[in-house]
């Protein structure tokens, strides 16, 4: 373990992280909010801590190994988490403790959504645009983390992606060829947001919340700059427009980039986890709308239409964004759309959930063990496509989703022990695990009534799920740490 070599990555990143604080630093003024002072407080001891961790071992040279890599990215997520909620804790508006403002520093960065905050169109301009900035940086480093390190640290399956990655890695060591990869993948990710931000404001968003909901659409985080969330804009213009976005930014990143350098759409289409994932989604979509329709949820097909087809693609692909209240829909709608964040989108993008490309592992998985039933002497492979799958990585899929139900387990444990009921645990474990946001019961609306237990509980289940789960157990083991 090259701990110096950790440490100086972890300093540098911290110093480039210190420079979040300026746009919103620079909203405050250009809005005199008076936030300003708490973003310069935290630009100052977010600079200052990152140069103290880099500076006595900035002559570090040797390459990050693999083993390395597992706690660089814990740490990555974890350390930026606890320093991003200065601003929150500092600035008097809102008023937040430190579990509160930690809780809303790691639901952005992990992309969750989940809020312990309420009021949000009282609050100062600069505060809502640093949520939305921590959800949109977050998501950035998500894709980086799923296409450029997940997959040579062989996380739950994620090795697939070793041979399907379109741009130059090395499998051996963490080295600078990953920023090659981030470059290709920030221009697209940035390419998309500026589309997004413009879609909104011409569909009727100020400058500001164009900006703002396009951070989080794109990210799949689903903050807001208003409590009623989308609905707050009564459009069904800008409530398509989230669709196709969300929609978007499901798709594994490396299909866009793949689309972008062919100009060819029929690009995305060859891919068989896409393939799934639309599938999938017109399913849910086409169930939901019949749903809505049969028990007379409204009264309008036009409504039926827009607020089943947004409501499904959001929580589906784990965004979070609200046009309606869903957890007050009749039957078992709202608990299948619960469910439906379990799948969440497609591996290499910003969405949460154990991913299109497991489900389908497992269900090709499930469907050979039949077949066996009938020849077991027959050879099976299990393909995706016309391709054979290794079955190491089918295994790996299976393990990590043996793990992800005894985390889930635990979790619901630990929550339903602290005053939650059944719907509401269940529904917050959901929310949480899956980078979901919002739940059913008591937290429909946010985290703010539950117990400090509860929210540190949260705190780990976002930073577990955005993690693949086995980049952080790993930690744990006494042979990670064995020489």
């Amino acid at each position: 373990m090259t701990f110096s070599a950790i440490q100086r990555v972890l300093g540098i990143l911290l110093t480039m992280f210190s420079v979040t604080m300026l746009p919103p630093l620079a909203v405050a003024v250009m809005f005199s909010d008076g936030s300003w002072p708490a973003f310069t407080a935290s630009f100052f001891i977010i600079l200052v801590s990152g140069l103290l961790m880099w500076l006595p071992v900035r002559k570090e040279t040797r390459d990050l190994r693999l083993r390395d890599g597992f706690l660089v990215v814990a740490l990555f997520w974890f350390v930026l988490g606890l320093f991003g909620a200065a601003p929150l804790l500092i600035n008097n508006n809102p008023s937040m403790s430190l579990t509160d403002a930690v809780f809303e520093s790691m639901s952005g960065l992990t992309t969750t959504g989940a809020t312990v905050l309420s009021g949000l169109d009282q609050l100062p301009p600069a505060i809502l645009f640093y949520r939305q900035q921590l959800q949109w940086f977050g998501g950035l480093g998500i894709i980086v983390l799923a296409i450029a390190v997940l997959p040579m640290l062989g996380v739950g399956g994620m090795q697939l992606y070793r041979a399907e990655t379109p741009m130059p890695l090395k499998e051996s060591k963490l080295t600078p060829r990953i920023t090659e990869t981030a470059k290709a993948l920030l221009r697209i990710y940035v390419g998309i947001t500026f589309l997004c931000a413009a879609s909104y404001w011409a569909a009727g968003m100020s400058i500001f919340d164009a900006i703002c909901h396009a951070f989080s659409t794109v990210a799949i985080g689903g903050f807001s700059t208003h409590d009623q969330s989308i609905a707050y804009f009564n459009s069904d213009l800008i409530e398509m427009i989230a669709v196709v976005f969300m929609f978007l930014a499901g798709i594994n990143f490396s299909l866009h980039f793949i689309a972008w350098r062919e100009k060819k759409l029929g690009s995305y289409f060859i891919d068989p986890e896409f393939r799934a994932y639309f599938k999938y989604l017109c399913g849910l979509i086409v169930v939901a709308l019949a749903y809505l329709a049969w028990n007379g949820e409204y009264s309008t097909f036009r409504e039926i239409f827009t607020k089943g087809l947004f409501q499904v693609v959001s929580i589906a692909t784990t965004t979070g964004f609200t046009t309606d209240s869903f957890s007050l829909w009749s039957g078992g709608l709202p608990v299948l759309l619960i469910l439906a964040s379990f799948v969440g989108g497609c591996a290499g993008s910003t969405a949460g959930g154990i991913k299109v490309i497991r489900w389908a592992l497992m269900y090709k998985q499930g469907a050979r063990e039949l077949q066996r039933l009938l020849h077991p002497s027959a050879e099976l492979p299990v393909k995706l496509g016309e391709k054979a799958v290794d079955q190491r990585v089918v295994d790996a899929v299976w393990g990590f989703f043996a793990v992800y139900i005894v985390v889930f387990g635990l979790l619901l444990v630990v929550f339903l022990s602290n005053g939650l009921d059944q719907e509401s645990a269940f529904s917050a474990v959901a929310a949480t695990l899956n980078n979901l946001g919002p739940g059913l019961g008591e937290v429909a609306s946010g985290f703010a009534n539950t117990n400090a237990v509860v929210k540190w509980s949260a705190v780990c289940a976002m930073l577990l799920g955005r993690l693949e789960i086995f980049t952080v157990l790993v930690l744990v083991t006494p042979s990670f740490w064995r020489r």
